[in-house]
């Protein structure tokens, strides 16, 4: 009788909670749709960057089981390596390697973030489950791309986060907790008790992303965050039972206590908008805010690349968002700091004609030069292209750059609207986008394992059809 009267007080769920639940549990992208085609590239894009990032010993240092012999026979695979671990351990892996360049696809809104950090917990639940004698296809990875990629994306939209000190992988977990759930054959019930949890662990701080505590923590929050949806997601598989005014409770509930008391909304109905609208990062590992900066700076380069000593200063105009969060002047520690700093990642494309990860490095930054022309820049807002940035019409990240010499001459001021890898230069990015792949592929894997995975990736008929544990097999060493 007790218990009765106990469940009896316990209110309903929040709304947001079921209605996240009710999505994941329900929607399917219609196959062969521009949805599931663009999560095909999405899934190729992350697995190349993943294995770009084996080639750095800083994040292959952070591989493996949480102990020296912790691993498990038969478990989730990481690709690229040995390691066969549990399933959140091998989220933390997989998702650690796609977001170490910072080269993986973005979405940006009122928050921003990768929505391919998702990946690592649905990659590891997948391979798992197909071990486990589970039919699992690729195409079913596809599907659930396109709900993470959903749920991340379309939070992001007008609950800013980060204005509340919040770290954007708090959406990693939320979405990462709900399709993992849903995988692993948790009932309406489960996924709404899971998603509870994920609200209540609060978020991580956006600290360790800004001076003078930027560290690579920013480069594995992503697979840290990823790995804790899916330990959520087994937890309420356990019979858990949650939280259901998580985020409303007076006083206690996330929106009170971190959300300086604002509702968590959802801007738009929940379908495959977000993976439609993806951004790629295609040329530059450049954090996004700062992509078509580096396009103009290397449009600028030829003009300028014999008068730097002439230079008087250079005027860049960009976003609010970019304005707040990538202006860097003053020293810069490390590679996780530099690959957030407009002025570094500008004064590199000016001086060598294109960025590339191993410019973050401290042989690469230890040029005096790149200091010297950030010495001379200055970084101010231009509001049209804050308002063509929130514009979910265009949703463009502008960026212009002038170049300004002492004896009074000047170049051209070069704008970039769209950066390649946006939906409306999709086309033009896709020649690179493969390109990214191939030499990716090809650097970290055995020769006929690239050409077998290339091959693969050029059938989307085969691929969508291919076993999960099959397609993995492709990536072990």
């Amino acid at each position: 009788m007790a218990q009765d009267l106990r469940d009896a007080r316990r209110p309903e769920p929040d709304p947001l909670l079921t209605t996240l639940a009710d999505y994941t549990l329900s929607f399917e992208a219609p196959a062969g749709g521009e949805a599931m085609e663009t999560a095909r590239l999405c899934l190729m894009d992350s697995m190349g960057c993943a294995m770009l990032a084996l080639g750095f010993p800083a994040c292959a240092g952070l591989l493996g089981p949480v102990v020296v012999g912790a691993e498990m026979p038969g478990g989730a695979r990481v690709p690229g390596t040995r390691y066969e671990l549990d399933p959140v351990r091998a989220a933390f892996n997989i998702g650690a390697m796609i977001r170490w360049l910072d080269y993986n696809d973005t979405w940006l809104a009122a928050e921003w973030g990768h929505p391919s950090d998702n990946l690592g917990g649905i990659l590891a639940v997948a391979d798992y489950l197909a071990r486990q004698g589970n039919e699992i296809r690729v195409r079913d990875i596809l599907r659930r791309m396109v709900q993470a990629y959903e749920i991340q994306g379309v939070l992001a939209l007008e609950n800013s986060f980060n204005r509340a000190g919040l770290d954007h992988v708090l959406l990693v977990r939320i979405a990462t907790t709900a399709v993992a759930a849903a995988m692993l054959g948790a009932g309406r019930e489960q996924v709404v008790n899971a998603l509870s949890y994920a609200w209540i662990d609060g978020s991580a701080l956006r600290t360790y992303r800004h001076a003078p505590n930027t560290g690579p923590r920013k480069s594995w929050a992503a697979g840290d965050a990823s790995s804790r949806g899916v330990w959520l997601a087994l937890h309420s598989l356990r019979g858990e039972t949650g939280c259901p005014s998580a985020l409303s409770a007076r006083g206690w509930g996330f929106q009170d206590v971190l959300f300086q008391g604002r509702e968590v909304t959802l801007a738009r109905p929940l379908a495959s908008y977000v993976m439609e609208n993806i951004l790629f990062k295609v040329s530059y590992p450049a954090e996004f805010h700062a992509q078509t900066a580096v396009e103009a700076a290397v449009q600028l380069h030829p003009a300028v690349r014999e008068r730097l000593a002439a230079i008087e200063r250079i005027e860049i105009e960009t976003q609010e968002a970019g304005a707040r969060i990538i202006d860097k002047t003053g020293p810069l520690a490390n590679p996780a700091d530099r690959d957030h700093c407009l002025q570094y990642m500008t004064a590199v494309a000016l001086l060598r004609g294109g960025l590339a990860a191993e410019d973050y490095e401290d042989a690469a930054a230890a040029d005096p030069r790149i200091d010297e022309l950030r010495a001379k820049m200055s970084v101010a807002e231009n509001p049209r292209f804050t308002r063509d940035y929130l514009d979910p019409e265009k949703r463009s990240i502008a960026n212009a750059v002038q170049v300004f010499f002492a004896d009074g001459s000047s170049s051209a001021r070069v704008e970039v609207e769209y950066p390649l890898g946006h939906r409306r230069r999709r086309g033009e990015s896709l020649p690179a986008l493969r390109a990214k792949f191939e030499k990716a592929v090809g650097e970290q894997l055995p020769p006929p394992s690239a050409e077998r995975i290339l091959r693969l990736f050029d059938d989307p008929q085969r691929l969508a059809a291919t076993p999960v544990h099959e397609f993995i097999s492709l990536w072990t060493l």
